[in-house]
């Protein structure tokens, strides 16, 4: 799943550069170029979409050879609920606190230390690259340590940083934002295999939450912390959103999968 994440993560941190090097300099008609990155995308997923029945046949039978793992935990369907509430809960707030950065970082850095739009551009790109880093070292590390202990780590690890981020200097405002960044996205793999280790037959469900309603709060919560803005100030959004990454306390409520494999 980390591996899954880079790419997505690093494609769209390309964006802000993209942005600072065409757009910014030749207008938005540019963008009509990227129309045809587009559509070799669709037809690479065309592609990829007609192996889904080899690739379909190839998982069926390393799952009845006893290949794929350990045997699914089947717990209690209460239990299973909470889980996937406090997991999407998580994924939320780690979902807000990134939406103020693809959102009002460039704003942030305008306004506070006076950059140009390319300069603030790349700060913003930076700050997403440490994504992609995130989630493949969330997964490796998760692998070793265990999922549960990753995304108390990767959740509520932020929050001195995140405390400190709206004082720092310039200088220590990119250092911060790489590390927050690069920290809080190592959750993302973590939280997603937990989810689906409480529904092994549900993988689809568990899907069109993280990625498709979960991403949709997102974006609501950027149209909030946009009237927050326009009401207090784009400083005002990082020092409410610095608390965010308390919201990690609630992984206690997270039921613990080693522990229900041993019983």
């Amino acid at each position: 799943q980390g591996i899954f994440q880079v790419g997505g993560q690093a494609g769209g941190s390309l964006g802000p550069v993209l942005a600072a090097l065409i757009i910014v300099p030749w207008g938005q008609q540019s963008l009509a170029w990227f129309a045809v990155f587009a559509l070799l995308a669709m037809m690479l997923l065309t592609w990829i979409g007609s192996k889904q029945r080899q690739i379909r046949a190839e998982f069926v039978a390393m799952r009845a050879s006893g290949k794929h793992g350990k045997p699914a935990v089947i717990l209690a369907p209460r239990t299973v609920a909470l889980g996937v509430v406090v997991l999407t809960f998580l994924m939320f707030t780690k979902n807000t606190y990134q939406e103020s950065f693809r959102s009002f970082y460039t704003f942030y850095l305008i306004e506070r230390f006076g950059l140009s739009i390319p300069s603030a551009q790349m700060m913003l790109f930076i700050f997403l690259a440490a994504a992609a880093a995130g989630v493949l070292i969330g997964g490796i590390v998760g692998d070793r340590i265990g999922r549960y202990r990753i995304i108390w780590i990767s959740v509520l690890g932020p929050l001195p940083l995140t405390l400190l981020l709206p004082y720092a200097n310039l200088f220590w405002t990119g250092v911060l934002t790489v590390m927050i960044n690069l920290v809080m996205a190592s959750a993302f793999a973590s939280i997603l295999i937990y989810a689906m280790d409480l529904l092994p037959k549900r993988i689809g469900l568990i899907g069109g939450l993280f990625y498709g309603l979960n991403f949709g709060f997102g974006g609501i919560a950027a149209a909030l912390l946009g009237i927050m803005a326009d009401s207090y100030g784009v400083e005002a959004v990082f020092q409410i959103c610095a608390f965010l990454p308390l919201a990690g306390l609630m992984t206690w409520f997270l039921p613990r999968m080693d522990d229900a494999a041993t019983r």
